[in-house]
């Protein structure tokens, strides 16, 4: 859980020294973040599965937007990302950009039960100066030691007019339990005009060459393979996503046809997975157990619109056009809450993590 030792009454800091992630916020501050904290909380208990040790994993993926280059996020920003965060066993990111400042504070915000791992930037612009991570807790997540990106050769590209993907997908080994899997973080070019949608196509087919090419060769650390991330797939993608089935990669049930995008009706964060017999996703009502966590369901809310119209003004650099309750609706759900936590709500799955029953009854069948 996030340690809040920000939201402690200024009186408070007379009688203890307490290490302070924002220290300029005030206690009208924190009267306004406090409610909106326990009402997120509540609805995460209410909507996320329960971590229980040696049973389940909660795997999410979130593209958190330019997770590192928004300089106007809010203290309790902040707060709402880490809380989201805490829920998950291991979260996959997109998005984080060059500095790392914004996940160094949610990693403080954290305690110190949670870790984390990063790739390098994809340099370049088609790169757009991103990197792909991991948060994990640390009691439940063990990383494998595989750890890279996966980039292409001559051999995979060679008939093709893209020599790599725009961001170099992560590819990184974990340990839970009975189980180890490798996650392959992907963020594919957006778009949907013709252009943009072939080129996304191909950037799909050469990603699932090279991977069938490492099974083939068995360059892969594990079979079981999980395939997550922005896959900016529309939903006339049809052909792009047949792609994945061809190769075995399964959607899982939980999240399939659910609106993940916060900004259309779209369905861009997947998560496909291609696992052996005993990799086994938990069931709930008949299917995989899986969801979308709306964000503004809960936090930035319109019925909190109001409470941040003077913050609004003064962080817009022309509010010049903040003339009426209009136009304060239209920034604020277009363009400034989204800016503060994200375009994109997170995604999670619940993996079985104790195949004990499975193993034993395997076994015993097997002696006859």
């Amino acid at each position: 859980m996030p340690w809040y030792n920000d939201l402690r009454p200024e009186k408070d800091h007379d009688r203890k020294e307490y290490s302070l992630v924002f220290p300029g916020l005030s206690d009208n501050d924190r009267r306004a973040i406090l409610p909106n904290l326990l009402h997120l909380r509540a609805a995460l208990a209410e909507r996320i599965p329960v971590k229980k040790n040696d049973h389940n994993l909660l795997l999410a993926s979130w593209n958190i937007k330019e997770f590192g280059h928004l300089d106007k996020r809010l203290p309790e920003s902040y707060m709402y990302i880490a809380e989201i965060i805490s829920k998950f066993d291991l979260i996959a990111i997109q998005e984080i950009k060059s500095t790392l400042k914004d996940l160094l504070i949610v990693m403080k915000l954290l305690d110190n039960n949670f870790g984390y791992v990063i790739t390098d930037v994809t340099e370049g612009n088609d790169g757009n100066s991103e990197r792909f991570g991991y948060i994990y807790d640390k009691r439940k997540v063990i990383p494998s030691g595989l750890s890279g990106e996966i980039t292409l050769w001559d051999e995979i590209t060679q008939d093709s007019p893209i020599r790599q993907l725009k961001r170099s997908p992560a590819i990184t080994g974990f340990k839970a339990g009975w189980k180890s899997f490798i996650i392959i973080n992907i963020h594919l070019h957006p778009g949907n005009n013709a252009d943009d949608k072939s080129l996304r196509k191909e950037e799909v087919r050469l990603l699932i060459k090279a991977i069938e090419e490492k099974i083939k060769r068995g360059h892969l650390w594990n079979e079981n393979i999980i395939l997550l991330g922005d896959t900016n797939l529309y939903r006339n993608n049809e052909d792009i996503i047949q792609l994945f089935h061809d190769s075995k990669f399964k959607e899982s049930e939980g999240l399939e046809g659910k609106v993940t995008n916060v900004s259309n009706n779209e369905i861009y964060d997947r998560i496909f997975l291609r696992t052996n017999d005993f990799f086994q996703l938990i069931h709930k009502n008949g299917k995989e157990n899986g969801d979308v966590f709306n964000v503004y369901d809960h936090v930035f809310t319109e019925a909190s619109r109001r409470d941040y119209h003077d913050v609004m003004i003064h962080q817009k650099d022309d509010a010049s056009n903040l003339t009426s309750d209009t136009a304060f609706r239209t920034y604020y759900h277009r363009y400034w809450k989204r800016n503060q936590v994200s375009d994109h709500n997170p995604v999670w799955i619940e993996i079985l993590i104790d195949s004990s029953d499975l193993f034993l009854s395997q076994n015993l069948s097997a002696m006859g």
